[in-house]
This record gives structure tokens, sequence and C-alpha cells, in this order.
């Protein structure tokens, strides 16, 4: 079971089932930009505390632990600070505080020129969800790919329909691999059951029966 329920649209009635989602180029960016009152800014020494207690503020679906930042990030530290941005928010009757992250990361290998990019643990704290954070981040880190990759992965899952929204609104796709899974392809008829997006119902009815 989730360890945070409470977190879970209640249009969710299924099993969450994770799958990766792909963008065979970085051509034709959407750009969004950031609502009045928030900056973006890039990781800092010392972010690693902010992120985990994002992630943990805003995670339905498993434990965040503790060393979690150094597991995904802790061998190519030296990138951090052009790879990994933050939001801040300010308001005059708010303290200013981080609310969201994102990263532009490797799918596998740094050192392969051919390796895709991969959208790395987006998060937006739920008390600034809905305040339409992630297109913007999502803009941000693919303007960044696009100077140096030429094709872009993620994973998400089927308990995250908004999020997945927002990804097929950038161009991204299923993994048509993993549509050998029964599991998978009914994870994406789930999600369509939410969301309702045109670009998930085309490819649904070319690849899936």
């Amino acid at each position: 079971m989730a360890p945070h329920p409470e977190r879970i649209d209640p249009r969710v009635t299924y099993e969450d089932q994770y799958f990766h989602m792909v963008r065979p180029n970085l051509a034709a960016i959407p750009q969004y930009p950031f609502p009045p009152g928030y900056t973006l800014r890039a990781y800092q020494p010392g972010d690693e505390a902010v992120w985990t207690a994002l992630h943990r503020a805003a995670e339905p679906f498993f434990t965040v632990d503790d060393d979690l930042f150094e597991q995904q990030y802790g061998q190519h530290r030296d990138v951090l600070p052009t790879r990994v941005w933050f939001v801040d928010h300010a308001a005059e009757d708010e303290p200013a505080c981080t609310v969201a992250s994102i990263s532009a990361w490797w799918e596998r290998d740094p050192s392969d020129p051919a390796d895709r990019a991969r959208v790395h643990w987006v998060v937006v704290h739920p008390d600034h969800q809905g305040r339409g954070l992630t297109k913007p981040m999502m803009t941000v880190a693919l303007n960044f790919m696009a100077d140096h990759h030429d094709a872009v992965m993620l994973g998400s899952s089927s308990g995250r329909p908004w999020a997945v929204k927002v990804y097929l609104d950038f161009g991204f796709l299923p993994e048509v691999h993993e549509l050998a899974n029964p599991a998978i392809v009914q994870g994406w008829h789930d999600v369509q059951s939410v969301i309702h997006h045109p670009a998930l119902a085309a490819f649904l009815a070319t690849h899936t029966p």
C-alpha cells in the first residue's frame, strides 16, 4: 500500500504501474514562462536537504530515504549546477521558500554521446501544485537537453495521471517496446480513463488491442 494514499488523486482507483515515455527528438519544444512570484535557480551546495524535503512532501507511492539524493546524483556532483534546477517562491504574505525541482540527466551513460537525455525527479510541493510550475520546468530542462542530446526519455507511472498529461503535452509518448507487457498496456489505459488525452488516445488505438 502507498505510504501516503491521501496524496493520490481520488480518480486513481487502479493499481499504480511504472512505465517509460519517450520523445524521439528535441525540436519544437513548448515554451512556458514561470508564473509571477516564482523564479528558477540552479543547484547550490546544501540543496540535498531541500530536494529530499520536497520529495517527502509530495511523494505518494514510496518512502523517500535520507540517501536518495546521493544514490541518484552523487556520482556526478560536478554537473549538478548545470543539470539540476529549483524553483523559489516569494510573496508579500508568505516566507520565501523552495517549492519545486527538476533535472536534465542521462538515461544510462554520460560518457556515451548517443545516450538519450532523461527528465529526472520532477517534483512540486503540494502547496504549490496546480499553479503552473511543471510546464515551465519542462521547458527549461528540454531547452538544455536540446543543446546536448538528440532524444529524451523519462519514467512515470499510471498513478500520476496529471504529470503524464504534461509529458504528453510536451510530445512524449509511451515507450513502444514496453507494450509487450500486458500490465503496462493496462496502466496506459488506466491513465487515459482519467485524462482523456487525444495524443494518447491515438497512440493506444494504433499500438494496443
